[in-house]
């Protein structure tokens, strides 16, 4: 049987607004095995980046129970979310959120670093990575004097360094032309499955998500199987 990196169960997310109680996630199952790669897409609005931040332990569900790594991370105080983020969970976003100040490199060393990596095996590993996404020759760049193609590489690179047990992208490419979005998921696919790391991507492509082993949609609220 596969191991499970990450789950949720009988999930509900509700915000205030006002006065009123506004319902954005309702009883929300979901499972992803080791090396599984799954498509969520809806309609804007529908809660695909709000499930996402749950399940990545950036906010807290209203009702239900969120599991990492065989971690209930709704239950552990804010640093110890964040150590069990860092030991298990890669983000990539649709804007790049690489530091300006800093190289290439330099971004992609940080969680390592973060993690306690000694710095001559951060800058190995990172070398190693920013290499097979095609960055080899722009390590010592700053994100500012890389193409919107090439930061979104280095931001998938930093994701993957640690070898994480699951990815989470949010629209990755949705800043990219159609032939550069292309170029990046197929740099992130390569890579998701040489280091055998799960991938749960929120997209609005269909020819990305079919890709996928297997697509979810949210309507209302709720989590269906296509």
């Amino acid at each position: 049987m596969s191991e499970i990196v990450l789950s949720c169960t009988n999930v509900h997310k509700n915000f205030r607004e006002g006065g009123l109680s506004v319902n954005v996630l309702s009883n929300v199952n979901l499972c992803i095995t080791a090396g599984e790669q799954v498509a969520i897409i809806g309609n804007s609005g529908t809660g695909k980046s709000t499930l996402l931040h749950l399940l990545g332990g950036l906010d807290n569900p209203t009702q239900g129970e969120i599991w990492v790594a065989g971690q209930q991370m709704n239950r552990l105080n804010p640093a110890k979310q964040g150590l069990w983020r860092n030991k298990n969970l890669g983000f990539v976003y649709q804007f790049h959120h690489l530091l300006s100040e800093f190289t290439a490199i330099e971004n992609v060393c940080m969680p390592l670093l973060i993690r306690g990596v000694s710095p001559a095996e951060a800058e190995e590993k990172s070398v190693k990575i920013l290499t097979q996404v095609g960055l080899g020759e722009r390590l010592k760049h700053k994100p500012g004097e890389l193409s919107g193609g090439e930061r979104q590489r280095a931001a998938v690179a930093r994701a993957l360094v640690t070898e994480p047990k699951c990815i989470l992208a949010d629209e990755p490419t949705g800043n990219l032309d159609h032939r550069t979005a292309d170029q990046v998921y197929e740099r992130m696919l390569d890579l998701n499955h040489a280091v055998g790391t799960s991938l749960v991507l929120v997209t609005h492509a269909p020819d990305l998500a079919a890709r996928m082993d297997r697509t979810l949609r949210l309507v209302d609220g709720v989590l269906v199987d296509e």
